[in-house]
């Protein structure tokens, strides 16, 4: 079977043709498209099927929002994805949508070692349940619950759960979101539009007016945090270090919600880039920082995803598991 895969997020759109065979991936064409420069799922589909010209035979799509019976409305995205539409459209017996995070989920055991970093090795339990999270545009999370010999991935949209002050100046920063959001989710806080909120409250702070490097930026997130990284911007270097922290403290409550005893995996875009800051020991403390249940949060092994195919091979194993046959 030949199978087209999609992560669709608010960012990019990543598409990869594989060929199932003998229950094998043997991946072909890719491609990523910017997300806002389309108008919709559909158009992207059409102009790779120009380009490439696959007898695809299946579609399985990724996607960064909620999905029922087979629909999702894009969270950071005005797009609508529906499984029949894109059936019917491009005439593909068989089309599944799944959530991105659930698609991780399905793509974490087609990963070697080569593909993750350990930020703690505990003491994996084989038979323990899994957790990934994910920050990017949003601020994902899924999950994988061990059962009848293999693991079973699951979605959630637990990164738009009310986001929780671990400090004095996490409750003020609270105050200041909800001022400008009404609800504060984990997803204010922990992604990239998180990360440029946070810097806007260091600087008004500081009473320092925004500088022209970052006003110019077309990528402010990662012009924030590529300051932060190296030093050149206080506000920049404040604005990530409460970033790190509000990952790990969210990262911990996923891992203690799904008793992720087979670890808990960081994937999306941001986790990778800021690999050698998350060494640095904020985030496994704030990880750990839960009473009674530091001890258990110690003994979960904690990975840093660096494949940035994974939700594609989770979407083609989800796919072979679903779809073919």
């Amino acid at each position: 079977m030949k199978l087209l895969t999609g992560d669709i997020g608010g960012t990019n759109t990543r598409l990869a043709v594989y060929d199932l065979v003998e229950g094998r991936f043997v991946d072909g064409a890719a491609k990523v498209y910017p997300s806002p420069g389309h108008a919709s799922l559909a158009a992207i589909l059409e102009q790779f099927r120009g380009q490439y010209g696959a007898a695809i035979e299946a579609g399985c799509f990724a996607v960064a929002g909620p999905v029922r019976d087979g629909r999702s409305e894009i969270t950071n995205l005005p797009w609508v994805v529906d499984a029949a539409d894109i059936s019917s459209t491009f005439g593909w017996r068989h089309v599944a949508v799944l959530n991105d995070l659930e698609a991780v989920a399905w793509g974490i055991d087609a990963l070697d070692d080569s593909d993750w970093h350990s930020l703690n090795a505990g003491q994996p339990d084989p038979e323990g349940n899994r957790a990934v999270i994910a920050a990017g545009t949003g601020l994902g999370e899924a999950g994988l619950c061990r059962a009848d010999g293999r693991y079973h991935p699951f979605a959630s949209e637990g990164g738009h759960a009310d986001f929780a002050p671990a400090d004095e100046g996490q409750a003020r920063l609270l105050s200041w979101l909800s001022a400008k959001y009404g609800h504060v989710s984990w997803e204010r806080v922990v992604s990239g539009a998180g990360l440029v909120d946070l810097y806007a409250w260091c600087r008004e702070r500081r009473e320092a007016p925004t500088p022209d490097w970052l006003a110019q930026a077309t990528d402010p997130a990662a012009a924030i945090s590529a300051a932060a990284m190296d030093g050149s911007d206080e506000a920049c270097v404040e604005a990530l270090d409460i970033f790190i922290r509000c990952y790990g403290a969210e990262a911990g409550n996923l891992a203690l919600k799904q008793m992720a005893r087979g670890g808990i995996y960081l994937a999306g875009g941001i986790a990778p880039k800021l690999l050698e800051r998350l060494r640095q020991g904020d985030f496994m403390q704030a990880f750990t920082a839960k009473g009674r249940m530091g001890k258990l949060l110690e003994s979960m092994p904690v990975r840093v995803v660096t494949n940035d195919q994974v939700s594609l091979l989770g979407a083609a194993a989800y796919a072979r598991d679903r779809l073919a046959g």
